[in-house]
């Protein structure tokens, strides 16, 4: 099958990639490996040629499911990955300084058994690195041939024009949905103005827009139990709003996950869903046929304006290693 395309500078990749994340990281305990490599062969047959990973995500063991589930399919997929987070002894560790990226770029390669990752993203901004230096970094990977484009994730405005003033950056990658709107504060118009791709993750507002979360009894190991958004009265409040947007994607004959991605790929951008299931992985694909008339998406914005979640959207530690903007009266945590 194919889907439509879109360009990350000179990578052309599908509308829709897949966030691999939750096959190894974040949700509860995984699947077992051959139930992620179903789902990411399932991916690649269904068109989708953006696998989109990170050294933080199992430690390392996502990267290294990639390479044994789809490595003999190397050629049909973009793959990108992340460096500057990760995990040390069960801790996660923010190290953006030029010997940790490159070290961190090493491990990558080796755990995807490639030569070449086809994107690379820093994967915060660390304060205690200048960022370009941390971009100088990547430079040195690419000028080795060991990375190709470079990427941003989570970074603000003025951060995005510093690193691209040292290297053209290919892609920007933050949280966006649209019950996140930060990007639109800044990123998008930068972006646009640098002529900087932008990818979208946790489109589906991490399962709230999907329909995946109707209470706070999470697995242990849930990301989501830290975030104040989704637990206690925030988030009974906010699945009230998520019901009336089902309620919307029901009378436009859609699911709310495909509504919410196809009001991503109307704003320009290139969503990268995640799931552990292969008929919810179909199902976000099938998004790729939608087309939203002006109204539809009048409607989405009407029902969730910027703020109109309660709850930060991260816990203290981690959003502290996030620079993207906050709007004036956000709730942080």
């Amino acid at each position: 099958m194919t889907l439509p395309t879109r360009q990350l500078g000179t990578l052309t990749v599908s509308a829709i990639g897949l966030g691999c994340m939750n096959l190894s990281h974040a949700y509860g305990t995984p699947p077992p490996a051959d139930e992620g490599a179903r789902l990411l062969n399932r991916a690649l047959d269904l068109g989708v040629t953006l696998l989109d990973t990170a050294a933080l995500y199992g430690g390392g063991r996502n990267e290294a499911l990639i390479a044994d589930a789809v490595g003999h399919r190397r050629g049909d997929y973009v793959l990108a990955s992340k460096c500057v987070l990760g995990l040390r002894e069960g801790k996660r560790i923010l190290d953006g300084s030029p010997e940790a990226i490159a070290w961190s770029i090493d491990q990558s390669l080796q755990r995807l058994r490639t030569d070449h990752i086809d994107l690379m993203y820093l994967h915060r901004a660390d304060p205690a690195v200048p960022i370009e230096d941390s971009v100088a970094a990547l430079v040195r990977a690419k000028e080795a041939g060991k990375i190709g484009a470079l990427g941003l994730s989570e970074m603000a405005s003025d951060t995005i024009r510093r690193a691209h003033a040292v290297h053209p950056v290919t892609a920007v990658q933050t949280e966006y949905s649209p019950a996140v709107r930060n990007p639109e504060i800044a990123v998008l118009e930068t972006c646009r103005a640098l002529d900087i791709g932008f990818v979208a993750f946790s489109p589906v507002g991490r399962g709230l827009l999907a329909g995946g979360v109707r209470d706070d009894a999470y697995a242990s190991g849930d990301l989501r139990l830290s975030m104040p958004r989704f637990t206690g009265e925030n988030l009974r409040h906010n699945l009230s709003i998520a019901a009336r947007f089902a309620d919307l994607a029901s009378s436009l004959g859609i699911t709310p996950a495909q509504l919410s991605l196809a009001w991503l790929l109307a704003r320009g951008a290139i969503p990268i869903p995640g799931t552990t299931s292969v008929a919810h992985l179909e199902e976000d694909v099938g998004a790729a046929e939608v087309t939203l008339p002006a109204e539809a998406i009048a409607a989405v914005e009407a029902i969730l304006p910027p703020g109109k979640l309660r709850g930060a959207r991260y816990p203290r530690a981690a959003q502290a290693q996030v620079t993207t903007e906050t709007f004036p009266d956000e709730e942080l945590a």
